[in-house]
């Protein structure tokens, strides 16, 4: 009988620590990748057993430095997961071998449990269930296949309308309650998998953000038991319901009472439907609705490493950034910073297409205007916050020297590109710290300094591209003369174009990019 748990969904802020936990460490096998169904520019990565089945799967939602949730009323709050009972001690070993946060074994229910800690802090609950009988767990190294975590045991709910979310559970998803302790109720579905409904009553309220559990998703055994559930959901008036094809399954979202997102999704056509399970896991799937350029997508997305693959891992410094590494990269190093309103993300298909094979650099502006990011705040259209400007290019020069150390950047060979507000940073960044960008692509800069330093910047080498109806274009011409009379070598290309960049400045970029690199 189809019942129970499909999948847990959760958000991480740092996707190759979680990749490292739930693969590394717990020894769980990746099985799907793909950008988000709501977000192209979401990772979403899929964990599970040998083939991905239904009721083994945990997915994250990766909010690359993203703000932290908070746990509370109307949320899941703890992902169970079974092992054999005389596997305890050898998890206990493994935790303590790997530095991870844990407490117990102690008994919950009759059954041994022992509590660890991902990296975003959500709770994970190892227990030992008698009479597993498991078709295929995932072996991997350091961990045999008696050893290995073997399903999803359960989640937890915090609810201030417990038995009204008890109700609720029970009458449209087939879970039953078996017990009670301590102010949790457990319910229990035909497959044993269980739901154990927490009294939060008093307790403060969720709020979505990573390190937290975005929805529990229940077992359907078709879509025509999804639609019937639909039907009788609306019958009972029981709030907003939405049916999604997810490729992978197909299900319908629901709040219950007490505010938890449930999920009722089906079991085929499985994580076998796109790849072979011998390989399964290893290629990207970009959802065919967002109608986008599958490498612009991957190049949006974070990138990761599996246990004893290559890495680079990204350093902790003055600006959140993201690193892109190429498949065959040449040794040239292209740093992107976004204009008013992007990310860390905005360039990154740009800087793709500019140099194919360099190593992408790309930041995040710590300044914030009207809540977009900014690299610095602006007072009018023109006038511009000088001190920030100048704490803001110290910074930058900081994380320069840095990221050159961390990753081992060739100064010579690295090239920085800045759009708008971004272009006016690294125009300031140079004038105010000569010698620390030797090349440089300004698309739509203009001065903002109101006192410039004198500054030799013998050797540096600029590309200016202007577009002609651009507002801001006829700002322009001052850093294009600050920057030469302090001896840069500076190119103004002007295309008819107005602020917005396109085909043309990528094409010049690409074209002073290949001079850099030789």
């Amino acid at each position: 009988m189809t019942s129970g748990i499909h999948h847990i969904t959760a958000i991480t802020r740092k996707i190759q620590a979680n990749v490292d936990f739930y693969v590394g460490f717990l020894g769980l096998r990746l099985v799907k990748r793909t950008a988000g169904f709501e977000d192209s520019d979401q990772l979403h990565l899929f964990y599970g057993d040998a083939t991905g089945a239904p009721g083994t799967l945990l997915t994250f939602l990766a909010w690359e430095d993203g703000s932290p949730g908070r746990v509370g009323i109307g949320q899941s709050a703890e992902i169970a997961l079974s092992i054999r009972p005389e596997a305890i001690g050898f998890w206990l070993t493994r935790a303590l071998t790997f530095n991870i946060q844990m407490s117990g074994p102690a008994p919950e229910f009759g059954e041994p449990v022992l509590r660890l800690k991902d990296p975003d802090g959500i709770i994970v609950k190892l227990v030992g269930e008698a009479d597993l009988a498991v078709a295929n767990p995932w072996p991997s190294k350091g961990i045999s296949a008696s050893d290995a975590i073997q399903r999803i045991r359960g989640a937890t709910i915090f609810s201030d309308q417990r038995q009204a979310t008890a109700d609720f559970i029970a009458r449209h998803f087939g879970f039953r309650t078996v017990g009670e302790a301590e102010g949790i109720r457990r319910l229990a579905s035909a497959a044993a998998d269980v739901l154990d409904i927490r009294d939060a009553g008093g307790f403060w309220t969720s709020a979505p953000g990573t390190g937290t559990i975005d929805h529990i998703a229940l077992r359907a055994p078709d879509r025509t038991a999804v639609e019937q559930i639909e039907a009788s959901l609306k019958a009972e008036k029981a709030g907003d319901t939405n049916m999604h094809d997810r490729t992978y399954f197909y299900s319908l979202y629901v709040r219950e009472p007490g505010g938890t997102l449930l999920e009722y999704a089906t079991d085929a056509p499985g994580m076998l439907v796109d790849e072979p399970a011998e390989t399964l896991g290893t290629k990207l799937f970009v959802p065919k609705h967002f109608n986008a350029d599958p490498d612009d997508v991957r190049a949006r997305l974070p990138q990761f490493s599996l246990p004893g693959e290559e890495r680079m891992t990204e350093r902790d410094l003055p600006f959140v950034h993201r690193v892109h590494r190429p498949k065959n990269a040449d040794g040239t190093v292209l740093v992107l910073l976004h204009g008013t309103g992007g990310n860390e993300t905005s360039l990154l298909p740009l800087g793709a297409r500019v140099a194919p094979n360099a190593t992408l650099v790309s930041l995040r502006g710590r300044s914030n205007d009207e809540g977009y990011p900014r690299f610095f705040r602006r007072i009018t259209a023109t006038t511009f916050d000088q001190k920030e400007i100048v704490s803001e290019a110290a910074a930058l020069a900081s994380f320069i020297e840095e990221a050159s150390m961390a990753y081992g950047l060739d100064p010579e060979k690295t090239v920085f590109l800045g759009y708008s507000n971004g272009a006016n940073m690294l125009g300031a960044t140079m004038l105010l710290h000569p010698g620390v960008i030797r090349n440089a692509v300004l698309l739509r800069a203009m001065n903002v300094l109101e006192d410039v330093p004198k500054s030799d910047l013998a050797g540096t080498k600029v590309l200016m591209v202007t577009g002609q109806s651009d507002p801001y274009g006829p700002y322009a011409a001052d850093i294009e003369t600050y920057l030469a009379r302090a001896g840069a070598s500076v190119e103004n290309r002007v295309l008819p174009a107005g602020h917005d960049i396109g085909m043309a400045d990528m094409e010049l970029a690409h074209q002073f990019t290949q001079k850099v690199a030789g």
